[in-house]
């Protein structure tokens, strides 16, 4: 992105389109098909992208890509009908049959599945490690190993990488570095400015920001991305549509204002669970509790708006807990307007036993709402709130 604008103007500004008509928005081209007067003209190669099938390249999704690469400061972004879309096609863009990956096992679940089960028929290993901890990274690398594949923070107990210094010890060693950057967006974080090589996101939440358009983006070098776009992108056929792009589009237009709000109520929350009795832990790097909090300060420029607890409870009662909540709808994804909980179980590390927490997703409605709302829940049996618990 250029020093001369920033997120809020990055996002907001259009220079005027003389191409089509003064249209402030990009228009939707829900065509499938480009043709030509002649032979001729389709033959002739002239700079820039030139339109014949929306499966290679279509003029609003191409729009999306250049924006998100100017917000990711990346030279070139590609993208794809999910988040799994870019993520899959990210990975198999770097690695071959006898290679190895080493992944964070934090890391978001199907991202898990594909590289430790579904890449395994294709002869690619993969090895999960604490993300937390550069030794076990650099332990788990072998001869064969290609990948590094990061998420910071992790998406159900916040943890964080620390991305300079998984950048240097895959440099050592050859690797290349793919980063999932969905929960930071690009508003807190620009892995590309630290080294790593690819940067993918769910474009599905913070960026499409209203839970009604789902995709995904590869943002990086355009030797990577052009890799990317000439093989997954084109061969396996997970694109974007226009009219998915156009309404992604639209929700980019306010992600900083959004982030600003989603930061600071997520904020307030995190300090109401934090005082009650009941909660044992609450998983949130911008809280100075988190364990890489001062890594979280020094990596991040912000913090967005998910968050998880432990209440030292069965996952039965935790369960009733989010049932007994009225602004928070029951639900697994995250990033647009309305809050959300589950209930999931996971390991803080992969020989730690499965503890239930409680994650939950702070939309844009009142703080003192919601806090209010987690005070009511909390007043059922089996959860000792202590003084925190007004509401």
């Amino acid at each position: 992105m250029s020093k001369k604008k920033s997120l809020h103007t990055a996002v907001a500004h259009d220079e005027h389109d003389q191409r089509h008509y003064g249209a402030v928005t990009v228009p939707v081209y829900a065509n499938t098909l480009f043709t030509f007067e002649s032979y001729d003209e389709m033959d002739h190669d002239e700079p820039g992208i030139k339109y014949s099938y929306s499966r290679g390249d279509n003029p609003t999704v191409n729009a999306l890509e250049q924006r998100l690469a100017e917000l990711e400061g990346g030279a070139k972004a590609r993208c794809f009908a999910s988040g799994m879309g870019a993520i899959s096609a990210a990975v198999l863009s770097l690695v071959r049959t006898g290679e190895h990956i080493v992944c964070v096992d934090q890391a978001y679940g199907p991202a898990r599945e594909f590289m430790g089960r579904y890449l395994e028929r294709f002869g690619i290993a993969t090895t999960f490690v604490d993300g937390t901890e550069l030794g076990a990274i650099e332990d788990a690398i072998r001869e064969n190993t290609r990948l590094l594949y990061l998420e910071s923070p992790t998406s159900l107990f916040f943890q964080l990488q620390d991305v300079q210094a998984c950048v240097a010890l895959a440099r050592k060693y050859g690797l290349r570095t793919i980063i999932d950057n969905t929960w930071a967006t690009p508003c807190f974080q620009n892995p590309l400015a630290c080294g790593v090589d690819l940067v993918v996101h769910s474009l599905t939440k913070y960026i499409g920001g209203h839970s009604d358009a789902l995709g995904g983006v590869v943002i990086g070098s355009a030797e990577l991305v052009d890799a990317v776009s000439g093989s997954e992108h084109a061969l396996l056929g997970a694109v974007m549509q226009p009219q998915a792009a156009a309404t992604l589009l639209r929700g980019l237009r306010t992600l900083p204002l959004r982030m600003e709000r989603h930061q600071a109520s997520a904020g307030v929350i995190a300090r109401y669970l934090e005082s009650l009795r009941c909660v044992d832990r609450v998983h949130y790097p911008g809280l100075a509790s988190h364990p890489q909090h001062e890594l979280a300060q020094r990596q991040l420029s912000g913090f967005s708006s998910v968050l998880s607890f432990e209440a030292g409870t069965d996952i039965a009662r935790l369960k009733r807990f989010a049932d007994g909540l009225r602004f928070f709808r029951i639900g697994f994804s995250w990033g647009g307007y309305e809050s959300l909980v589950s209930v999931q179980v996971g390991r803080r590390t992969p020989a730690a036993e499965p503890v239930p927490v409680v994650r939950l997703y702070i939309g844009l409605e009142d703080p003192e709402d919601l806090t209010s709302d987690l005070a009511s829940a909390f007043r059922q049996p089996g959860f000792d709130i202590g003084d925190g618990g007004a509401g």
